[in-house]
Formats: structure tokens, C-alpha cells, sequence
């Protein structure tokens, strides 16, 4: 898959080809690889979870030109793009799970 063809896909909302891609697929297996297949954000809670997930740390919708890309430049420093999680964080970190509570509806002062 060419990157013209990537973002296409993308644009497209095709996110399946892209990550049924073998580029993608190659890339997954080496960040869980370098991970040592441990969900990042378990272990710097000091737990440690297998991680079956890569996350985008930049959305591929948002920056499809970072969807291949272990790093990016952020602040003039260099940054993961690319992180292994397990399940229960990936949906955590994306608002799935946990979802954040409307403000209450009146205040109690008693």
C-alpha cells in the first residue's frame, strides 16, 4: 500500500484496508515487540497487563501522515506515536470505558 493509497483510505473512512494493510500489521508486530508485548500505560502504574493494542497517539483521522510513523516532533522534542496497550486502557484512553460525568445539575450546600 502506497501512501497515496493509505490516505485514501483514510479519507475515505476506510480504516479497515488500512489496518488489514501489511505495512500496518509489520509495524504493530515490532512496537509490541519493542514493548515486550506489556500495555505501556499498566507498567507506569507498576502493574504489568499483556498489550494487545498499538495506539496512535495522534489520531490517524487527524495526522494520516503519521499513521506509519514510530515518532513525531512535538515541542521541539521527539515523541511516541505509536504505543502498546492492553484492551481496557486503549478504550480508556479513547472515552469508551469510562466515560466522563456530566457536571451535577445543582450544588449542595449542606
Amino acid at each position: 500500500m502506497t501512501e497515496q493509497q493509505m490516505k485514501a483510505c483514510i479519507a475515505e473512512n476506510r480504516l479497515h484496508v488500512f489496518y488489514t494493510s501489511s505495512a500496518w500489521l509489520r509495524l504493530r508486530a515490532e512496537v509490541l515487540a519493542a514493548d515486550k508485548n506489556e500495555c505501556q500505560r499498566c507498567r507506569a502504574r507498576g502493574w504489568y497487563r499483556r498489550a494487545n493494542t498499538v495506539h496512535h497517539v495522534n489520531p490517524v483521522r487527524e495526522r494520516p501522515d503519521l499513521a506509519l510513523s514510530l515518532w513525531y516532533t512535538a515541542g521541539g522534542g521527539r515523541k511516541r506515536n505509536l504505543v502498546s496497550l492492553c484492551h481496557a486502557c486503549h478504550e480508556a484512553v479513547h472515552g469508551h470505558r469510562h466515560p466522563p460525568r456530566p457536571p451535577p445539575l445543582t450544588v449542595e450546600r449542606w
